[in-house]
């Protein structure tokens, strides 16, 4: 029974922030029919790949209990890997390689000190966060890249089928993140790990490797992010994404995801994203500001931390 109702506020959650963005469309088509058009939300769209790539590995971090300060960071080192591999005259395909490579490796440097070093990962990603940010912009100086050819343009900017190019990728993505968490033995485990750590160790999970595995993710699609951002902006430099982890934690958490581990799915970080991203686009146009977004998201925050700890004492 407990375990029935477990579900059921969770899918409550999710059904709220469905309210939510259908009270904000509501809103900004009464007041704006425009922006609902679909050529415009497929404009606006480019701003979203980046934050939607990040939370799926975050997603599966905060349901083993973690979380990843360093996601902006890591992304921002990768892109100066990419840009200073192009001015030293590498393909930028090569440099897109060099990008996943890079967040791959400060991803699982992470998940070292966090599964088997034992330092807490708020500590180790705060840390590596600043580490990660420092180094950036020290190697290249704090100087942008740019002029990279136009063909590299269709990672960030180019279509197919009609729909943009890393909406294909994260679509691909948020499928297999799904079906793993959903349907796989690794996904039970990382409730396990997030429901009760060391129930999880008595029962043969090993919690050491999963944990290196899932930081490693991280980093490797901060890489890809970072090679993303780069193709649709034609710059690589030290400062991009600089506070996208706040985004990114905040649409996890709204989306359901519990900050105390154990509960969390996919569509609701999907939803989270999608309600975060349209707020923020919808003030911009709306107002041409970016600081009440900015209000907002994180009034949506204090609100689903505060609704995710009432359903977590309704489900004791």
């Amino acid at each position: 029974m407990g375990k029935i109702r477990g579900k059921v506020f969770n899918y409550g959650q999710e059904f709220a922030l469905v309210v939510l963005l259908i009270g904000l469309l509501g809103f900004a088509y009464s007041n704006s029919p425009e922006f609902l058009q679909f050529p415009t939300q497929l404009e606006l769209s480019t701003h979203v790949w980046e934050l939607a790539l990040l939370a799926l590995p975050m997603t599966m971090i905060i349901i083993t209990a973690g979380i990843d300060l360093s996601v902006g960071s890591m992304m921002a080192l990768s892109a100066v890997v990419l840009g200073m591999s192009y001015q030293a005259g590498v393909s930028p395909y090569i440099g897109i390689v060099l990008a996943v490579i890079c967040g791959t490796a400060t991803g699982a440097l992470n998940g070292i000190f966090v599964g088997y070093i034992k330092v807490h990962p708020l500590i180790v990603t705060l840390a590596t966060m600043a580490a990660y940010r420092g180094i950036a912009e020290g190697v290249s100086l704090a100087k942008p890249v740019s002029g990279f050819p136009d063909s590299f343009a269709m990672l960030g900017q180019g279509s197919f089928l009609g729909l943009p190019v890393p909406g294909w990728i994260f679509a691909v993505a948020a499928i297999t993140a799904s079906v793993f968490l959903g349907k796989t033995p690794f996904g039970r485990s990382l409730y396990a790990i997030g429901s009760n750590e060391t129930a999880a160790r008595f029962s043969g999970i090993s919690i050491e490797r999963i944990k290196l595995l899932l930081y490693t993710i991280s980093g490797s699609l901060a890489g890809l992010a970072a090679a993303i951002i780069v193709s649709r902006r034609n710059t690589a430099k030290a400062d991009i994404a600089t506070g996208m982890e706040l985004d990114v934690i905040t649409a996890v958490v709204l989306g359901g995801t519990s900050i105390f581990g154990g509960k969390g799915r996919v569509i609701g970080t999907l939803l989270g994203v999608l309600l975060i991203h349209e707020t923020r686009e919808f003030v911009s146009w709306q107002w041409n500001t970016d600081e009440y977004g900015g209000l907002i998201v994180g009034a949506l925050l204090i609100m689903a931390v505060l609704f995710n700890s009432l359903l977590s004492s309704r489900n004791r």
